[in-house]
């Protein structure tokens, strides 16, 4: 199984990243002008960020792992799709298919993120306060999330193509709905009972408590964010397990 997965990690390093001009350097250029371009933008707008002083690494903060989910999610959702031609083998299951993308591209944000958050405190000559506790609890709280909504996605994808076209439309609004652009404490009462039920603040929220040593964030709950992948990756398994040989033969 680890050759398996090893093999499948490879062959999506290749075809997506290796094949293009910049590689695996447009992974992180890429964030980084979506973090300039935003702290550009509020900076003339606004006095201060929601937390700190320092614009890019509150965009940054939130920025990062909501781009984490969303690219996780969508990858693993695609997994059958991308792989099909090798799940002829009856070695390869949908399960490594699903366990590359989601390794490789954990991993790939990770070093993404830490490269640009380290890059933000050396460039502005910030104090480092760091707790490490919180923010590897919403990494691994993310990809638990991303993983989850990918699984499930992955059947309804494979299984009703219009779904993804559905699914990008529904979720458009979480770009702005998820804390990129504020903090829980800043909303009115009326929409933070109803941006409670959003997983997505509850890790962006972790990840901020580990990044400001004075940021508590009361709202978060570790809980509930697993309760929900567990639910969406248990009911995903099983919608592919009982329907994998029906959606190869289509």
């Amino acid at each position: 199984m680890l050759r398996i997965i090893s093999a499948l990690m490879l062959r999506e390093m290749t075809t997506t990243h290796g094949r293009s001009a910049g590689g695996y350097l447009w992974a992180l250029v890429e964030p980084v002008l979506g973090i300039a371009l935003l702290s550009t933008i509020f900076g003339l707008s606004v006095k201060n960020p929601g937390l700190g002083s320092n614009f890019p690494l509150f965009y940054a903060s939130g920025f990062l792992p909501f781009v984490m989910f969303n690219d996780m999610s969508n990858k693993i959702a695609a997994s059958i799709r991308f792989s099909k031609p090798f799940m002829a083998y009856p070695s390869v299951t949908f399960m490594d298919a699903m366990l590359a993308r989601a390794i490789l591209n954990a991993l790939t944000h990770c070093t993404v993120i830490l490269i640009v958050i380290c890059g933000i405190f050396v460039i502005f000559q910030l104090p480092v306060q760091v707790r490490l506790g919180p923010v590897l609890e919403s990494l691994l709280l993310l990809v638990m999330l991303a993983f989850g909504v990918g699984t499930l996605n992955c059947y309804l994808i494979t299984a009703f193509p219009i779904w993804e076209r559905a699914w990008n439309i529904i979720t458009r609004p979480l770009f702005l709905v998820s804390g990129i652009f504020f903090t829980m404490e800043m909303m009115p009462q009326a929409g933070r009972d109803i941006l409670w039920y959003n997983p997505i603040i509850h890790c962006i929220g972790l990840f901020r408590r580990g990044l400001y040593p004075t940021y508590e964030g009361a709202y978060i709950s570790k809980t509930y964010v697993a309760g929900v992948s567990i639910t969406l990756l248990f009911f995903g398994l099983l919608l592919l397990l009982r329907n994998y040989r029906t959606l190869m033969e289509n």
